[in-house]
């Protein structure tokens, strides 16, 4: 069931606000030069590596780290703004599509996040598709925190369902969790 509301709701999506997709793809590649889709390798289900799809919101050669441990200044005008309200995360609906995510999971990390990507192997979380929001992004908890994520991330395994799904789900698109995915003040 949880496939089939990923799937319907994406494509939904994807065919009503393709126009402003565009948009926004046509503005990030006028503020700033490089591709304005953002190709990264994540950890996903199973531990298996998958191309993750965001817009871009750095410029170009920023760092290949995680989110918290980048300066501010790398982060483009229309990016902090793209960040603020998830708009940056639009093209991982391709990755629900494909199979790669789902709506909603543990958040996909790094393949460099060794001590994460363990812990949420011993506690079951790479058993399920990571998703685009979820528990942890709802919450506060960011990345920094490996022990206090992969719990959360279990928590949210142990208990999903339909329901609990739509709920974060609401809770997202009303803002919460937005800003949890901070870079570190400028220096």
């Amino acid at each position: 069931m949880k496939r089939v509301f990923d799937v319907t709701a994406c494509a939904a999506f994807l065919l009503f606000f393709w126009p402003l997709l565009l948009l926004v793809v046509i503005a990030i590649r006028l503020q700033s030069p490089g591709d304005a889709i953002f190709r990264q390798i994540r950890v996903g289900r199973n531990g298996r590596p998958f191309t993750c799809y965001k817009l871009r919101t750095m410029y170009s050669g920023t760092s290949n780290v995680p989110t918290h441990l980048v300066a501010a200044s790398a982060v483009t005008a229309l990016g902090d703004h793209l960040r603020r309200f998830k708009i940056d995360e639009l093209p991982q609906l391709w990755n629900v599509l494909l199979g790669d995510m789902s709506l909603v999971g543990p958040r996909p990390c790094l393949p460099s996040q060794t001590e994460l990507v363990e812990a949420r192997r011993e506690l079951g979380v790479l058993e399920v598709r990571p998703g685009i929001t979820g528990l942890a992004q709802v919450n506060g908890v960011d990345m920094s925190d490996a022990n206090r994520l992969a719990e959360l991330d279990a928590r949210y395994v142990r208990s999903q369902s339909l329901s609990n799904d739509l709920k974060l789900i609401w809770a997202t698109l009303r803002g919460q969790g937005i800003g949890v995915d901070q870079v570190v003040g400028s220096s």
